[in-house]
């Protein structure tokens, strides 16, 4: 309408009363008293009896505008109220169940699990616990010829966007999709809500809230990936994991770093050129492959007239053969000695057995009731002075007194607490790692899911020369209990035979090689 009043085409516009002209009481007066009057447009609302033609008519319609919009502004209230209403109890503010799932019949603010969608829900999932990111798993089911959310939800009539049914772009799964989904803590069983707001019922875009600020509510509904996954996949985006040229992205990576520095330790892998000599090139393309971590502060320095730090190398091979032997050893000692386990890793805390957590428990409970008793006293001490029984300078010595007990006594609690918290925190992730090492029943081959589920953190040493050998210490962290040292039996004489046999090939390959080298100088 205000386009054909531009182009001249609009003499009077009707309308039933003011408000159907609109609620914005500054827009809808701009409308009739500034640009219709310009344009020559006679303005006519027959249910308030406004006229231009006649002035006297106009006279009230300021105001009835304003309670247009107040009327306006109340409805809104109302609305906000009652979705808060519906937000604070727990039942989800959307109109529609996301993908994956699909509303009750009988309920409409419960969710049911579609097998069909969780199926694919769960599938991204484990391709993001593998180390896939949103793109690649995108990749993979457009391959798979998978529909997309919008689409399948469309075409069943559920959803925003029930008109998205084009066949022709069915399969077209975006990483945006992909990530969206990864993000979304309904899979796990929770309802959220409050993830946005807007500043005024005036405005058409909403300020979205950070996740902190949401309203989670656990367990309102069947979930249909587990927290673990789902926490794991946060983790495998929260890191940024490149392709490079052998065409895989590395599943170390955030995860080594460096003993001197601190500093996170790259990873150098590819192809090169192979020497005649070289026995371990490609004998069709004349390449080697190389694979190898350095600490990245030398990298960065390696131009430079002094380098920082030092090297660090170690060959990824020998990283991930240490990684899958500390996993195995580590999970089948815990399995098989739960009680040892649990003893070993409560070593580093104060409360090593549950009688000493109890003893601290009722020690605890003795000094808050003391406490509480203090306050009584001192109460009783105060009104006694107040009233004049007891001398000021008597009440000052005893509440002193009773103040110092108390403040010792509150620190007391405080230490005890603390330490009994930690022997919690000890007994729950010690639980934690047994549910996680009774997962696998193989450990013959490391996979990217364990080395994201297992590993916290790699730190590597600087190597040393021992009797002429090279040796580097590794230390690996695992989730839930850290640096854990399991008891080693001593090594039988056949061991012992075996480490020597081992020595000595080492020590043949070391003179080979300088033979080589000053041959060739």
């Amino acid at each position: 309408m205000l386009n054909d009043i531009e182009a001249g085409n609009v003499g009077c516009v009707l309308a039933k009363d003011m408000s159907r002209i609109g609620r914005d009481y500054l827009q809808t007066g701009f409308y009739t008293e500034v640009l219709f009057r310009e344009r020559g447009v006679r303005f006519i609302a027959i249910g308030n009896g406004v006229d231009s033609a006649d002035k006297t008519t106009s006279e009230f319609a300021p105001f009835l505008n304003i309670m247009n919009e107040w009327y306006l502004r109340d409805c809104s209230r109302k609305q906000c109220a009652a979705y808060q209403a519906r937000g604070k109890a727990g039942k989800p503010t959307t109109n529609h169940a996301i993908y994956g799932y699909r509303k009750d019949p009988e309920d409409k603010h419960h969710w049911l699990v579609d097998e069909e969608a969780a199926a694919v829900v769960r599938r991204i999932f484990q391709l993001s616990v593998s180390g896939m990111g949103p793109h690649q798993i995108a990749a993979v089911l457009r391959d798979e010829k998978v529909e997309r959310p919008s689409y399948y939800m469309g075409i069943r009539g559920q959803g925003t966007r029930r008109n998205d049914n084009d066949p022709n772009f069915k399969f077209d799964w975006c990483g945006t999709t992909v990530a969206n989904i990864l993000a979304k803590p309904e899979y796990m069983g929770h309802t959220v809500n409050f993830r946005s707001y807007k500043e005024s019922y005036k405005d058409k875009k909403a300020i979205l809230r950070p996740p902190e600020e949401w309203t989670v509510f656990e367990n309102t509904h069947e979930a249909i990936v587990d927290s673990e996954t789902w926490q794991l996949a946060q983790q495998v985006r929260r890191t940024v994991r490149r392709i490079d040229s052998t065409g895989t992205a590395n599943p170390l990576t955030g995860l080594v770093f460096c003993a001197d520095c601190g500093e996170k330790m790259h990873n150098h892998r590819g192809r090169r050129q192979a020497e005649k000599e070289n026995r371990g090139k490609d004998p069709v393309s004349g390449l080697y492959p190389y694979d190898h971590y350095e600490c990245a502060v030398y990298n960065r320095t390696a131009r430079r007239v002094e380098r920082h730090c030092h090297s660090h190398y170690i060959s990824t091979k020998a990283l991930r053969a240490l990684i899958l032997d500390t996993i195995r050893m580590v999970s089948t000692y815990a399995i098989s000695d739960e009680d040892a386990f649990i003893r070993r890793v409560r070593e580093a805390s104060e409360v090593r057995q549950k009688e000493a957590a109890k003893e601290l428990e009722r020690k605890v409970r003795k000094a808050k009731k003391r406490s509480a008793e203090l306050d009584g006293l001192i109460k009783k001490l105060y009104e006694a002075y107040a009233t004049g029984k007891l001398p000021e300078k008597r009440f000052t010595t005893l509440s002193a007194e009773y103040e110092q007990e108390q403040a010792e006594l509150e620190a007391v609690i405080a230490e005890d607490e603390d330490r009994l918290t930690a022997y919690e925190a000890d007994t729950d992730r010690v639980d934690q790692f047994l549910a996680l090492a009774r997962k696998y029943t193989d450990f013959s081959v490391l996979t990217n899911q364990m080395i994201l589920e297992f590993v916290d953190k790699i730190i590597v040493h600087a190597p040393v020369k021992v009797d002429g050998e090279r040796e580097q210490e590794v230390e690996i962290y695992l989730k839930f209990i850290g640096k854990f040292d399991v008891p080693m039996p001593e090594p039988t004489p056949e061991e012992f035979a075996e480490q020597e046999k081992q020595r000595q090939r080492r020590a043949y390959y070391r003179e080979r090689s300088k033979r080589h080298r000053e041959r060739k100088a």
